[in-house]
């Protein structure tokens, strides 16, 4: 049972160990999601389709305005009207048959067309009965909006893999600079056992002129990693919006990603196939609205307001004015037909898109679990090397220290170990780079 307990505690550890890295890496997604500017600005244009789609829903209201006018007017056209004419021979007869002059002669009006101190104010009130487009424009502002969100999401989605990725080549190359740094620690032990065994005249001056180099060598490998590591870092803060010094919180994956990974092999959840969907969905309602000129328009208004001369107010100034309007196109030379043609045509071609992009997105997931798949092949072979070369160099070492072999074979069983060491390291974030691969080609990671 103790065998087993260890196995199971093993097992544990390392799992807790790639929680703790993914719990930190979570926080960074969180952090750098919300820190993006590209994304903050597609959640601008986010809440501009939805003021696009309030405006749209609005115009099924009455619109209301204030109407207010005042002419002053002299001269122009004038309209000629006979009251004197028509009246004073009439009002003459009865003057006389009356006896008085109650009835006096009336003066030929010439009356201004331009009506002079005149007021009109009024509310003016327009309200839509029946209007396809309205309900076609709203339908078309709404799958807008759900576009944008997409958008948004693609966005997300993308940066999240990228800082994925970017957090685990910034952890391989920082393992890669303790791998090195180990190195040099055994270059310096051999260097130092080297001048032991000259003082000793077991080997001569060329061993440790070697030794010397060695050293050298490995640490221009340390400075060129370290270059690499910083590198690795500025990009990762720079893709969280931070000061690219920043520091990093990391922590040590022992072990790699299990295989379920490769259980989910549908692309159904990509937002870009979601994409395509709702711009097929917006242009049908183009088609709709296209055809929206088969139906007629009913719309009625309504004025209530006051109008007179020299700004009198009074029961006869008030007044109101309503009336319904209809229109119904009956020829337009086929300007109507033509759109409705343009926008079926669109919708083959998003058809003809949707189909290829689907493609694309299958052979971008393939692609990703058969390349996690060789990494994880490379890791598990990589692990067999670094035992071997482990062991290897002991021996050697051991053998070296007895004066069985020569410095070359304990230098290049040195250099067995650390490119072992190394492609076990490369191999193990391979794996996990390729995990995030898998994840973007079938949208498997939550995004927030």
């Amino acid at each position: 049972m103790k065998p087993l307990f260890s196995g199971l505690w093993i097992v544990s550890l390392l799992f807790y160990q790639s929680l703790q890295a993914q719990n930190k890496l979570n926080d960074y997604l969180q952090e750098g999601i919300a820190n993006n500017e590209s994304i903050k600005q597609q959640e601008f244009l986010l809440e501009k389709s939805l003021y696009a789609l309030k405006e749209a829903k609005s115009l099924f209201f009455p619109n209301i305005n204030f109407n207010a006018t005042y002419t002053s007017a002299s001269g122009g056209r004038t309209i000629d009207f006979p009251a004197g004419d028509l009246l004073n021979p009439a009002y003459k007869t009865l003057n006389q048959l009356t006896g008085s002059t109650s009835f006096p002669q009336i003066q030929n009006k010439s009356i201004l067309i331009n009506p002079n101190n005149f007021y009109d104010i009024k509310l003016h009130t327009v309200f839509p009965i029946i209007n396809a487009e309205l309900v076609y424009n709203k339908k078309i502002k709404s799958e807008q909006l759900d576009l944008q969100q997409i958008e948004v999401n693609i966005y997300k989605r993308e940066l999240a893999k990228e800082i994925t990725i970017a957090y685990y080549k910034y952890l391989q190359a920082y393992e890669a600079v303790k791998i090195y740094d180990n190195a040099l620690k055994l270059t310096r032990e051999n260097s130092r056992i080297n001048r032991v065994l000259f003082k000793n005249e077991k080997v001569n001056r060329t061993a440790v002129i070697r030794s010397d180099n060695e050293v050298t060598k490995i640490s221009a490998l340390i400075s060129t990693a370290g270059e690499t590591l910083n590198n690795a870092k500025a990009y990762f803060n720079f893709l969280l919006n931070r000061d690219l010094d920043s520091d990093i919180e990391i922590d040590t994956i022992k072990s790699m990603p299990g295989n379920e990974v490769l259980n989910d092999s549908s692309v159904n959840k990509r937002e870009e196939l979601l994409k395509l969907s709702t711009a097929k969905t917006i242009n049908q309602n183009l088609i709709e609205l296209a055809n929206a000129y088969k139906r007629p328009k009913l719309n009625s208004f309504l004025d209530v307001g006051s109008q007179s001369f020299d700004f009198k107010v009074n029961d006869k100034a008030t007044y109101y004015f309503f009336g319904l309007s209809l229109e119904w196109s009956v020829f337009a030379g086929g300007k109507n037909t033509n759109k409705v043609r343009q926008a079926e045509a669109d919708q083959k071609a998003l058809d003809a898109q949707t189909i290829y992009v689907e493609q694309q997105l299958k052979l971008q997931l393939k692609t990703a679990s058969n390349s996690f798949i060789s990494a994880v092949d490379n890791y598990h072979a990589s692990v067999s090397q670094v035992l071997a070369a482990e062991k290897y160099y002991a021996d050697v070492l051991r053998l070296y220290k007895e004066g069985s072999v020569l410095f070359i074979e304990l230098l290049d069983a040195q250099n067995q170990l650390v490119l072992a060491q190394l492609h076990s390291n490369i191999s193990l974030y391979d794996t996990w780079i390729q995990k995030a691969e898998i994840e973007r080609a079938n949208a498997a990671l939550v995004i927030q």
